[in-house]
């Protein structure tokens, strides 16, 4: 098994870029089956659950090519609606197919989906949605197994704003029969490229990024182009999980072509623990503070608020703050997995159910560490950046799900990684 070996001490400095967003372009992929011209799909980072994905579509038939940040789908013409469960088992993100599916082909078969071990998602309003729409839901020995004839328009209200069901029945409602309403939906910039890509490929749909989506339905996703090219957002997650670095190794880093205003949660704490941040209209800069300052409290919410997807970054760099920080995990119930890693480290955590306690400390102390998950490990990655000694991460698998190729990322920009 790889593992990445940290050599602590140096700061972040410089200017690089950031890759396509992995929760952008995985929902996209799966709408590809919408479309019945071809399509490539840019700024597609080489990630793990990118592989699984594009293994998924051409197990249904699409004929699929990966070239550098490019994905090209030269024909969706799909042969099963059955996605297969070793594949659906290696990420969450395929229960993405059941509306594209669904809504094109009147059926599809999934089985329950893997991921990160960090709490309860379940998919109660993914089906909801679905059958407020019209579908019929059969779920036998694990496997859930939806029909509709044809979907129909429908007000749908989400109990909670989710991710995943408000793209799964965005893509659902865009073939169904008259129009959908999803009020109270996730407002996450995803949704938005989400919108952007269906309505290029034909779609029609107004809303995305406020509280109420409203899709138009139409029979066929068809547009009067012969060739339709998109590119996906900039990965704010590894735009912040970047900046923190920057401010835990008081460096001065400058990230390029990405989307300020999808970092105001991350810019707002950064600058409250000390770091100067500077915005200009497609990049961030941070410059990390002498001394870091404490957060008195934090809490982890949908978008806008603060994500949970930086809440482990974030408690690293207060590790090391001025006092004591409180963090409190609203999203995931089991979110504080790294605690116990970087306790290892000489942090000072205290855990009670979905608050943590954060003591700072002068320094933390290389070790060998496992990354439970992606944001887990990338916590530790950020740890390991300003620990005294040298850090080992295992089980790194998880890391390169969300961040590609990590140790070059960082080590262009002045850290000292290597991958065994």
């Amino acid at each position: 098994m790889e593992k990445l070996v940290i050599r602590g001490g140096n700061s972040l400095y410089g200017k690089t870029g950031v890759h396509g967003s992995k929760n952008a372009a995985l929902p996209i992929l799966a709408a590809s089956v919408l479309v019945d011209q071809p399509c490539t799909i840019s700024g597609v980072p080489k990630l793990l659950d990118i592989k699984v994905m594009i293994n998924i579509l051409k197990s249904l038939g699409l004929e699929v090519e990966q070239d550098d940040d490019q994905i090209k789908i030269l024909s969706s013409r799909v042969i099963s609606t059955n996605v297969p469960e070793e594949l659906m088992r290696k990420m969450r993100s395929s229960i993405f197919l059941m509306g594209p599916l669904l809504a094109k082909y009147g059926s599809v078969t999934v089985s329950r989906p893997g991921g990160c071990a960090i709490g309860s998602r379940r998919i109660d309003l993914h089906l909801n949605g679905l059958k407020a729409l019209g579908a019929s839901i059969i779920e036998v020995n694990g496997f859930i197994h939806c029909e509709a004839k044809k979907l129909k328009g429908a007000d749908i209200y989400l109990d909670f704003p989710s991710v995943g069901a408000t793209e799964n029945i965005m893509m659902a409602a865009c073939m169904a029969e008259g129009v959908t309403e999803i009020i109270n939906p996730a407002r996450e910039p995803e949704i938005i490229d989400l919108a952007n890509f269906i309505n290029t490929i034909g779609g029609h749909i107004e809303g995305a990024g406020t509280d109420r989506i409203t899709i138009y339905g139409k029979e066929r996703l068809t547009t009067d182009k012969d060739y339709i090219n998109y590119r996906v957002i900039s990965d704010r997650i590894v735009a912040g999980t970047l900046m923190v670095g920057a401010a835990m190794t008081r460096g001065d880093l400058i990230l390029e072509d990405v989307q300020p205003n999808f970092l105001m949660s991350v810019i707002s704490k950064l600058k409250q623990v000390g770091a100067n941040v500077i915005i200009s209209s497609n990049s961030v800069r941070v410059i990390g503070p002498e001394f870091i300052e404490k957060i008195d409290r934090l809490v982890t919410a949908p978008y806008p608020g603060f994500p949970t997807d930086m809440q482990p970054q974030l408690m690293s760099l207060l590790t090391i703050a001025n006092g004591t920080s409180v963090i409190k995990e609203s999203v995931f119930e089991e979110r504080f997995k790294h605690v116990e890693q970087l306790l290892r480290m000489g942090a000072k955590i205290t855990v009670d159910l979905n608050l943590a306690f954060i003591r700072g400390v002068e320094g933390l102390q290389g070790s060998k560490v496992i990354a439970t998950d992606l944001r887990a490990g990338a916590s530790l990655v950020l740890a390991g950046l300003i620990a005294d000694g040298e850090t080992e991460i295992s089980c790194i698998e998880h890391i390169d799900r969300g961040y590609e190729s990590v140790e070059n990322m960082f080590n262009k920009i002045g850290a000292n990684i290597i991958r065994k």
